[in-house]
């Protein structure tokens, strides 16, 4: 099956102004931010970026040799998942927050095709703060790629078979000085 693009829909302001504004003003003192070492290629790095992992109780998560448990769903939090849910018609039990301090920030090539997370999984991200270019490349074919910028307020939905040939990456952007917090909402099956 040939892919030629992601399957993805972006709202540019799914989150009016205003509200973005208080919502990314919520999350960054409501929220228990963490910095922690992740195994890259066996070696083990502090992330560059502060994350936090809320939701249901059994929704855990790993990914890069950390294993998260959720926090308990606080009310900017659910606020979104139930504006996402109802927008999108899809359900979500957790959510991955990443915060950019500042364009010296990033996150790596990746694709979100943990276990967990099942096959074809449905990843909504909203992004409150600063624009961040949000790059996509074919994971078998590195030449062929595509930039979108995420803005304040903005939801991209990643679908279909996305995952499973996309990777994607927020790289570093020097000149930005504002902080970016994103949110990823997925659902986490349980595990036996």
């Amino acid at each position: 099956m040939k892919i030629d693009q992601p399957e993805i829909d972006l709202i540019s302001a799914f989150f009016p102004s205003e509200e973005s504004d208080q919502l990314m003003a919520a999350l960054k003192t409501d929220v228990e931010w963490r910095q922690e070492p992740i195994l890259i290629y066996g070696k083990k790095v502090m992330q560059p970026r502060l994350t936090a992992w809320y939701g249901d109780e059994n929704a855990s998560y790993r990914y890069s040799g950390i294993e998260m448990k959720p926090l308990p769903w606080i009310p900017a939090l659910t606020l979104i998942r139930n504006r996402i849910q109802q927008q999108t018609g899809f359900e979500f039990n957790s959510v991955l927050l990443n915060q950019y301090r500042d364009g010296k920030d990033s996150m790596g090539w990746h694709r979100d095709n943990e276990p967990e997370l099942g096959n074809s999984p449905v990843i909504a991200s909203v992004s409150f703060g600063a624009s961040r270019r949000f790059l996509f490349r074919k994971y078998c074919e590195h030449d062929q790629k595509m930039e979108i910028m995420l803005g304040h307020g903005s939801l991209l939905i990643m679908k279909g078979e996305t995952q499973t040939y996309w990777e994607h990456s927020i790289p570093k952007m020097m000149r930005v000085t504002d902080a970016r917090i994103n949110l990823t909402f997925r659902w986490v099956r349980g595990r036996a």
